[in-house]
């Protein structure tokens, strides 16, 4: 599906030097909405499919939770579902705003409200990015913003990312002083490392002033590191985005986040899918779950102690695991091809599904932390089918 852009979309478009014919892939790109975001995620959304239809299959490779909402949200839901006929009776949008500008200590209209993170994080490289202002990224790290930047035919720039630390800003200023869009992912995905947020805020203060800071913080809650939005204050080159699909258990409910300034806020809009497409069952269960600081803590303690069990399980076995991760995975160096293992682990008689590998590190894969049990099957499986 095509759509129109609006006179301010074209105008901002044409100046960043677009050509007409270029117009056209931006409307797709918009008007395609979730299918054209769920083909720029492709590697993600192809390993969501791997174990579906395998019966049993111990689903640990696409960074989802082990479980799902805490109880109030699920609650939430259910009272939410019973006024389903209406479009928002009680105000959840208001409500839900409200509670995470208190809980993050920011004002209101920095908060905006999404179907997910993969709608602003594609409306962000389209609303910076251009054929002339490119995208850098460290690598590895999660492909969504290449792949749009590439639709886009904007240049992209990947600094390697050292093994057990965040991202290295100073070679991703390095790698293009001229960029329209730098994205940091932290905890990053697939490595789980954190970039400090002192190094965060040396690259904004020393990118170009024209250019945007996109800090992706969808794994954060899984970690103690200090969260970027306090570097918002009064300006306008960054934005630090959110997501309720990890830690929360939501990532079938479709909620997300951006906190910025609000003329930043509008400009995403003219590129990306209209965020008046939340359900109230959506916005019902994220304004339960944002203030349950205990019952974070404790998910975040119970998939800390399945991680680090696991992890000392591999290494006692001699099997080489990256450090430094503070989310729900961890790098395993397989030092043999990485897609191999991955299909003798889902053939295995416990059927684990584990992540994919980046092209970067080919014999290295992403395993997802699961429950406590999945974790036992996980390794029980790496038992039987990994020959050193």
């Amino acid at each position: 599906m095509t759509m129109m852009l609006d006179k301010e979309a074209r105008e901002d478009l044409i100046e960043r030097g677009y050509s007409r014919r270029q117009l056209a892939k931006v409307a797709a790109l918009i008007g395609a909405g979730a299918a054209m975001h769920e083909m720029l995620a492709a590697p993600a959304f192809a390993q969501q499919q791997a174990a579906r239809g395998i019966k049993g299959a111990v689903r640990i490779g696409s960074n989802e939770c082990w479980t799902g909402p805490f109880p109030s949200g699920v609650d939430a839901i259910a009272k939410a579902g019973a006024v389903g006929n209406w479009y928002d009776p009680d105000n959840y949008r208001g409500d839900l705003v409200s509670t995470i500008a208190k809980v993050e200590g920011i004002p209101e209209a920095q908060v905006m409200l999404w179907p997910g993170s993969g709608g602003p994080l594609v409306s962000t490289v389209a609303a910076y990015c251009s054929p002339t202002k490119g995208l850098v990224t460290a690598d590895p790290t999660f492909e969504s913003a290449w792949r749009t930047a590439d639709y886009l035919k904007a240049p992209i720039a990947k600094a390697p990312q050292a093994v057990g630390k965040g991202h290295d800003v100073k070679a991703m200023l390095a790698a293009n002083p001229n960029a329209g869009l730098y994205y940091i992912c932290t905890p990053n995905n697939p490595t789980g490392t954190i970039t400090p947020i002192a190094d965060i805020k040396w690259l904004l203060d020393n990118k170009p002033a024209d250019a945007m800071l996109l800090v992706d913080e969808a794994y954060i809650h899984f970690s103690d590191a200090p969260s970027a939005a306090s570097l918002i204050g009064n300006r306008k080159d960054i934005i630090v985005m959110r997501t309720f699909s990890k830690l929360f258990g939501m990532a079938g409910i479709r909620l997300g986040l951006t906190f910025a300034d609000p003329e930043v806020q509008k400009r995403l809009m003219l590129f990306g899918p209209s965020a008046g497409g939340l359900s109230i069952t959506a916005m019902a269960c994220g304004n339960a779950v944002y203030p349950e600081a205990a019952l974070i803590k404790a998910r975040r303690d119970e998939m800390i102690a399945a991680r680090d069990q696991t992890i000392a399980w591999l290494t006692k076995k001699g099997i080489e695991v990256q450090p430094g991760s503070e989310a729900n995975m961890f790098m395993v160096n397989w030092k043999k091809p990485a897609k191999e293992m991955q299909a003798a682990l889902l053939a295995s008689p416990e059927k684990v599904q584990i992540g994919r590998n980046w092209p970067i590190w080919p014999n290295v894969s992403r395993v997802t932390v699961g429950s406590a049990e999945d974790m036992t099957k996980f390794c029980a499986a790496v038992d039987k089918v990994y020959k050193a």
